[in-house]
């Protein structure tokens, strides 16, 4: 109704993001998953537990694999340039920062890949009939997230 106060806490909207690893900055993704953490539970129950029943308790932190999709540019190789990197028991890892973005461009949340490495790399499949954008999409395994919501 006219007068009345408007409401101005709102969810974030979910398409205006960046993703920054290494030297490179600002990369445009089309698509960004797999942001989780889970902890595996332990049950157990001690010998004198007067309680029938079994105890959880937070275990072994398990990350999963985040998966991030962009769009196929000319002379573009930084996922293949990365993986490249890879070796026998040698690895260079980096931290990869997803940026969550208001309207004008500034973070509002932000999650970190710690010690990230590419996992995967899937290059765009090809059709002679298709008229969509080429995608490429990598694979990252990483060592922990942690999410700033500031």
């Amino acid at each position: 109704m006219a007068g009345e106060a408007q409401d101005t806490n709102w969810p974030l909207p979910k398409f205006y993001f960046m993703v920054d690893w290494g030297s490179q900055t600002n990369i445009p993704f089309q698509e960004v998953s797999g942001l989780d953490v889970e902890s595996q539970p332990i049950n157990y129950r001690h010998g004198n537990s007067p309680v029938f029943s079994e105890i959880s308790m937070p275990g072994i932190v398990k990350n999963s694999n985040v998966t991030m999709k962009k769009g196929v540019f000319a002379k573009d190789n930084s996922f293949w340039d990365w993986y490249a990197k890879i070796k026998m028991n040698t690895i260079e890892r980096q931290n990869v920062v997803i940026k969550l973005l208001d309207e004008g461009g500034n973070p509002t949340m932000t999650w970190t890949l710690l010690n990230a490495w590419p996992t995967k790399i899937s290059s765009t499949d090809l059709k002679s009939d298709g008229s969509e954008v080429a995608i490429e999409s990598i694979e990252i395994a990483h060592e922990g997230l942690t999410i700033d919501n500031s």
